[in-house]
Parts: C-alpha cells; structure tokens; sequence
C-alpha cells in the first residue's frame, strides 16, 4: 500500500472541476442515472450530485444554502457578515459583536483547529491574506514591509469567542476561508439527509463529501491529483462511503516573479507561502470541516509534525505527497485504495 501508486485512468467518469480543485471524484456509470447541478459558488464550481432522488428542488435548496453561507462567510462581499465583523460594525458598547448561529459555529470550530495545531492554522489571517491576490490578472507579492506591518493583527490568541459573540481586537481580521467550505459541506449534507438522501456527492471545488454509498451499496471512488499533472491524473484513487476527502496543494493557486514561486498556503508566522517539503496533504475524515482545517494546518506544519499531529487523533486518515511525488501514508491509515492494476 505504501508504495507510489501508478497513474490510474479506468473506464470511468471523472466530474470535471474548477482551477480550486486538488481531489477528483470518480464513479461507474450506473443504470440509473444520478441527477446532478453544477453552479459558480464560494469562488469555486460547486456540484451536487444525487443518486437516490429524482427531486431536482433538492438540488436547488443545496445552491441556495451555498449562497446563504457565502452571504455570511465571505471576505470580500462587502456587506457579509464576516466583512462587516472585520469592520467593526457589529461590535455593541461593550465590544462584543453578536454572531449568527452558522457564523458563531463556523469560529468555533476554526479556534478549535487553531489551538489543536498550535496556530498552523489560523484563522485570523485575515490582515496578511489580503494583501495576496492569488488569482488576479495582476498577481505579484506584497513586499516585506506590508507583510511585517500586517503580522502583529494575526494571531487567534488575540480573539476571545464567547457564547455572547467575539471580542475582536481592532485591526485584526478573520478569514474564514481554509475552513469555510468544509463547514458548508457538512451543512448541505444535514440537509441531504433531512430531505431523506442517502446517496449523494457534494463537491465544494475539491472538497469532497460522501453521502452514504452508491445505490448498489459499493463505494465511491475519489482521486487524489498528482500534483502539477493534468487534472485527470491520480496519485491515488481511495474507495469512499459517508465520509469526506480534503486536499490542500501548492499546484492549483499559485504565481511565479522574479523567478520566485509562489503559492497560497501562507504561514501565519511569516506571511508568505509555506516554505517545505510537501505538494500537497489529503485528509480522510468523517466530516468535511475536519478534514479543510487539518489539510491546511498540517501543510503548514510540514511532513513530520504534520504527520505527527494526524497520527494523534482517531479517525482520521492521511496522504502527504513532497515534492518528489512520494506519498506518505498515516500511521493505520484504514481508508481502501484501489489496486494499481484496476
């Protein structure tokens, strides 16, 4: 198993997606044919696709939920939530600013992953984040002295979340976006299961959740992208049921000047892209916002205290591919993968 899988390309049906994506989900065609939606979601092509219903409304209510959540989550919506966090205008007299239910969650659980990985993630980075445009047509690097004088506002230690809402310091600014779409993920699938689904794929731009199984009870099969290869080659091609894939990489959002690469996986403690041995990290976990915060904390950290941070928590399954295209596996790593020959 711990050998570097060959590149696999069965007679299967790959869902194309968008220049976010760092997994691939993989099915057989079936007799009877999935219904599936596709739309321009969380800066991203998000696809939901249905294997046990015929109700196209379902499809419809889980677009809808991405447009809530990304009315609340985004940073750069000028009147969501979060920017308006950012800006100060929800604090009352006491400086406490009150949250939405999905907004104080959402903290919740990036707080929770920040101080799990000892601030690898941090979802305070708001204030260095925004001086990188990663996908602009005029994509350059923020020079040293912007970055030095945004890194005294990053810091999750900074914030204090209570059950009242968030006391946030002025000047520091949250980004909720390495944690935001496994959130979503995880809310659309709540409702899946609400309206009585229990076979379906939600696709979040690479974040990849499983509901229940294919109709006929057999897994679904998830590729994990070589990195900086043609999207359609996999790495790994790992069997799925009810749980979640996350990927985070250098080899999607990235730019090159003055013959420096760079990508957007920044280090909270520098303000400038991860600087180790890694392409990219894959989390295998029972639910999708696990697996965002982790791929992304354990990316910063690097190939060995990342490995090591995974290999202490239950459940949770991992693929660290360096620079070499070498792939590491977690210690027990449980999740089925297809043999090389399929």
């Amino acid at each position: 198993m711990k050998e570097k899988l060959k590149k696999i390309l069965p007679p299967v049906v790959f869902l194309l997606l968008s220049a976010a994506v760092f997994a691939v989900v993989i099915w057989d065609r079936t007799p009877a044919s999935p219904i599936s939606l596709s739309g321009f979601k969380l800066n991203t092509v998000v696809t939901i696709t249905i294997y046990d219903s015929k109700d196209e409304s379902i499809l419809k209510g889980c677009m809808e939920l991405c447009d809530e959540y990304e009315a609340l989550f985004s940073r750069t919506i000028p009147d969501s939530e979060i920017s308006r966090l950012n800006a100060g205008e929800l604090a009352e007299s006491n400086g406490i600013s009150p949250l939405s239910e999905p907004t104080q969650a959402l903290l919740a659980e990036a707080f929770r992953y920040s101080e799990l990985s000892d601030g690898a993630f941090d979802p305070t980075i708001g204030a260095v984040s925004s001086l990188w445009d990663f996908t602009g047509e005029n994509r350059h690097a923020p020079s040293q002295e912007a970055v030095e004088a945004a890194l005294p506002y990053v810091g999750w230690e900074q914030v204090k979340l209570t059950e009242e809402g968030i006391l946030l310091p002025k000047g520091v600014q949250i980004d909720p976006g390495a944690i935001a779409k496994g959130f979503i993920a995880d809310r659309i699938r709540e409702y899946l299961l609400e309206q009585g689904v229990k076979s379906a794929t939600i696709n979040l731009g690479g974040n990849v959740l499983c509901v229940g199984s294919k109709p006929d009870g057999s897994p679904f099969r998830i590729g994990v992208q070589t990195p900086f290869a043609d999207r359609s080659e996999t790495s790994a091609i790992l069997e799925i049921d009810n749980r979640s894939v996350v990927s985070s990489g250098i080899y999607e959002r990235y730019f090159e000047e003055n013959g420096i690469f760079y990508h957007h996986i920044l280090d909270p403690k520098t303000g400038f892209p991860c600087e180790n041995e890694l392409c990219s990290v894959t989390i295998i976990s029972d639910t999708s916002v696990e697996g965002d915060a982790l791929s992304t904390a354990c990316f910063v950290l690097g190939l060995e205290k990342g490995m090591e941070l995974i290999n202490s928590l239950p459940g949770i399954d991992a693929i660290f591919i360096d620079r070499d295209n070498n792939l590491h596996y977690s210690d027990g790593f449980s999740t089925a993968i297809l043999p090389s020959d399929e």
